[in-house]
């Protein structure tokens, strides 16, 4: 993984910020840690709506489905 020097940007007045410095794709999931540190990944959906990758991207719901899903299957009618 190629690491470059880190830029400071800044949010305009409603909280929006510009990656014309650094951004080479189009679509990122965000998620914020609990810290405040913002980590961008550059995202790509095939066939998903936004919805769904938001759903896929979010570590919590994932885990609930998973605990859900282990030993606690019912068959299709």
């Amino acid at each position: 993984m190629e690491t470059t020097s880190a830029i400071m940007v800044e949010l305009d007045e409603q909280r929006r910020l510009s990656l014309d410095e650094v951004g080479r794709h189009s679509r990122y999931l965000v998620r914020e840690e609990r810290d405040g540190t913002l980590i961008f990944e550059p995202a790509t959906v095939s066939g998903l709506t936004e919805f769904e990758a938001r759903v896929l991207a979010n570590e919590e719901i994932m885990a609930a489905l998973r605990q859900t899903d282990r030993g606690q299957r019912r068959p299709r009618p």
